[in-house]
Order: C-alpha cells, then structure tokens, then sequence
C-alpha cells in the first residue's frame, strides 16, 4: 500500500469529499426508508442496486438506523435524527434479547449507543426517561451478548458465534462495545445462584483469545504462521475447552486472510485500546492489570495493521482474502491500486471501510502517523469513484463490497462470475462511520467514540 503524504485532514479535496458522502448518504437514508418492506427482515446487500435480505442471521438493522443518527452528527438534520431515532424506538427491541447471535455491538451500539452518545455529547436535548431507556437497552444487549460464553481450557473463554459453542469468529472483537457499554453503566450479568459475572472480565477474556488464537504472529505457531494474519474462526473441543484448529466461514480457506475478517481485528483492537485507557487500575487489576493488557491488546492490533498495509492495494482497497485462487493471475496486484473490475478475484470495499477506521484509531492512539495517514489514504479513495455510489437509483453507498464470496451470495453481474458493483449495510455504516470520524478530527471537535462519557 502506497501512502499519501501530502494527505491531510485540512486538504480541501477531502473535506469536499465528505460532505458529498453525507449530502449522499442522507438520500440514500431516505430512498431505502422509503422502499423497504419491514416484514422482510433486514437489509443486507444490494442485487442490481436494490437492497435485499438475506436470512442467515438478523445483523444488519442496526447499519441501516444507525446510518441517520451518523448523518445527523455530520450535518446537524433534524429529520435524519427523527428517523433513525423513531427507527430504534419501533423496531430495534427484538434486538436487545436475540440470544442467538454474537452481533449485539453491531446492532445496539450503532442505534441506542450513537443516541446516547449524542445525548452525553449535548448533541440532542437531555431528557431523563430517554437516557434510562437508552442505558437499560445497552445493560441488556451487553449482558445477553456476554451470556454466549464457551470456556477454554486453562482458563478464559469466549463469546461464541452463531455457529455454536465450539466457535469463535474473529468478528466479535467489534462487537465487544456491547459490553464495555454495559460496563460502563453500572451493569452486571446475573447467573446460576445469583452469580454476578462481570462483563469487563468477559470482555478481557474474549479480547484475549481473540488475539491468542485469531490473530498469528510469525512464532511458529504453525506452517502459515504470517505476521498479522488473521483466522475467521477458532474451533474449539467443547467437551475439555481446548483449541482445535484455524477455519474460514467466509474466507477462501483456514490458511489465508479473509479480508474483512483482517479488519474487524484491527478496529476492534484499536478501539478496545481506547476503552482501556478510561478504565482505572484496580478494575484491571484483578484480570492481570492495564500494562499487560494493553502490551495484548497492541500487539494485536499492530500486527492486524501492519499485515494490511503490506497485503492490500496501493490504493488501500483489499481483494476479499489474500489467499484467493485468482490473485496470481493479477501479478503485482500490491503495487497498483485495486480493480474492481476485474476478471480473476473481487475487491471487498467494506473490508476497506472498516480497516480504514482502525488504522486512523490506532496511528491516533500511538500518535504515528503512519498509521494514520494510511487509514486516511484507505478512506480518500473510498470517497471517490469507482468506489462512492452516485446513481440516485442505487440504494447502497459505497460499492464492490462482497458478502459471501464462498456462498455464491453476491451478484456476478457478467460472465467473469466476479462480484461487484453492489453495497452491504454494514460497508455502507462503517464508510459513513470513518468519514464522521475524520470530519469531527478536522473540525476540531471531540472524535467520536462509543464509550463517551456523560
């Protein structure tokens, strides 16, 4: 990946940029408003331009409400704040109690978090049975998320996913803000015998074997044990808790980085590092204290980013795993910037959204700039075309983002049977999320972040 140096948040080119992505972005708020059918479920990615379900798990409304809240901060409008809040209010409660996913931080933060955040912030009026409605959503979604718990041999353990009590996808980290959130407020899990389980402690515990077993350090662990490499899921013997082996989902194979599962990690562990630092000592103590936590956790995201920068595009945009068959039929493909068009392997744009955030938290959080200036080169080039979706007909915002590539789930619109020109929920959110954040940095104002404090 070839950075910019001339790139910064003051460049007026980008600052134009991001007001047309929000100008954007509040249009194709409203047109999916418009057209979409509640009963259908969620939204989940575009086929032919036009938003569609997708009945594997329910993980997704959360982008779509969250999206005018994010919107509304940019821009200060009302009605972008009607929405998404009424949105929240009428549909999001089902989310709250769904005990059968791992995706509570992508739902509930992205809608109740964001509103209460702007309500911390002074962003929206201060209204007391608004908050404690807000708060006790996010007590419960933390406490339900945290309750999908696997021990592991020698101790700690893990949220596990949807696929079920062996499994633990790389994914999570990002939801982990359910938690913290949760935390924060005061809130506890209550179990067998009234046990109180404290939801800082599962999150340290995930945290932690996120990056043990997801994440790969060049140690030998095994024959593709790359620096930065990143495993979709951990498969583990339910029956003594011990590690089994790497496996992919969504990724061409256990043994290759699948994209977005690269960049999950790195927000994740970048935001996580962020959470850390407002928690005092004598919390963390009791869970190996905040210096031995934090070498973990930025260890991880260090090697998560590194891997990225030298295993994407010059232009910052990820082919979906970095292992796909095709790749080598696209010699050189690190040193130029991506083609989505072309014939061999898709590009995964939302991989780039995420990682884009990431790389910005963590150069911020380390005050490199490299890291920074990388995630700014990755969310430029997202905010221009092929990349922003300018059709006023597309209901997506940012295009060639892919799904399910092993599936078949994304539309190949030609006979190269390559995914591209269609958008995701969640590339959509975590392109509008990255520019909000970049467009807060440049104006000043406090960064956005999930954990505010009141």
């Amino acid at each position: 990946m070839i950075l910019q140096p001339s790139l910064s948040l003051e460049s007026p080119s980008l600052q134009q940029k991001l007001q047309k992505l929000f100008e954007l972005a509040a249009a194709k708020v409203r047109l999916l408003d418009q057209s979409w059918d509640p009963s259908r479920g969620s939204p989940v990615f575009t086929s032919g331009g036009r938003y569609t379900a997708r009945g594997w798990t329910e993980w997704t409304q959360g982008f779509q409400f969250g999206m005018p809240l994010l919107v509304f901060d940019a821009t200060g409008d009302a009605a972008m704040l009607e929405l998404g809040r009424s949105r929240t209010v009428d549909r999001m409660a089902p989310h709250l109690t769904h005990t059968g996913v791992h995706d509570h931080g992508f739902n509930n933060v992205s809608t109740y978090g964001n509103l209460l955040r702007l309500m911390n912030e002074g962003r929206i009026p201060e209204t007391l049975w608004e908050r404690r409605f807000y708060e006790l959503a996010l007590k419960v979604s933390g406490a339900v998320q945290a309750a999908r718990w696997s021990r592991i041999h020698g101790g700690g353990g893990f949220i596990y996913s949807f696929n079920g009590p062996h499994s633990l996808f790389v994914d999570t980290i990002r939801s982990l803000r359910a938690l913290a959130l949760a935390h924060r407020l005061g809130h506890a899990l209550m179990g067998e015998n009234d046990e109180r389980v404290s939801l800082l402690a599962r999150l340290v515990d995930h945290a932690r074997s996120t990056a043990r077993y997801s994440v790969y350090y060049g140690e030998g662990r095994d024959h593709y044990d790359v620096r930065g490499r990143v495993a979709h899921e951990s498969v583990f013997n339910t029956n003594d808790g011990r590690y089994r082996c790497p496996n992919s989902q969504q990724g061409y194979s256990p043994f290759s980085t699948w994209t977005r599962g690269l960049a999950w990690a790195m927000l994740g562990f970048a935001e996580q590092l962020e959470f850390l630092e407002t928690l005092a000592e004598d919390q963390l103590a009791p869970l190996g204290g905040k210096a031995q936590i934090r070498a973990e956790w930025l260890k991880a995201a260090q090697a998560t980013c590194d891997f990225y920068i030298e295993n994407t595009a010059a232009d910052g945009i990820p082919y979906w795993d970095t292992g796909a068959p095709l790749l080598e039929k696209l010699g050189g493909w690190r040193s130029r910037p991506a083609d989505p068009f072309n014939p061999c392997e898709p590009v995964d744009s939302s991989a780039a959204a995420i990682a884009a955030q990431g790389l910005m938290r963590l150069g911020r959080y380390l005050g490199d700039d490299r890291y920074f200036r990388a995630g700014l080169a990755v969310l430029d080039t997202l905010l221009d075309e092929p990349y922003l979706s300018t059709q006023a007909a597309h209901e997506g915002l940012i295009l060639h983002s892919v799904y399910h590539r092993p599936n078949g789930w994304d539309r190949m619109p030609d006979a190269d049977r390559v995914p591209r020109g269609e958008s995701s929920m969640w590339g959509d959110y975590h392109a509008l999320e990255a520019a909000l954040y970049a467009h807060r940095l440049a104006s000043g104002r406090d960064y956005v972040f999930f954990s505010a404090a009141r």
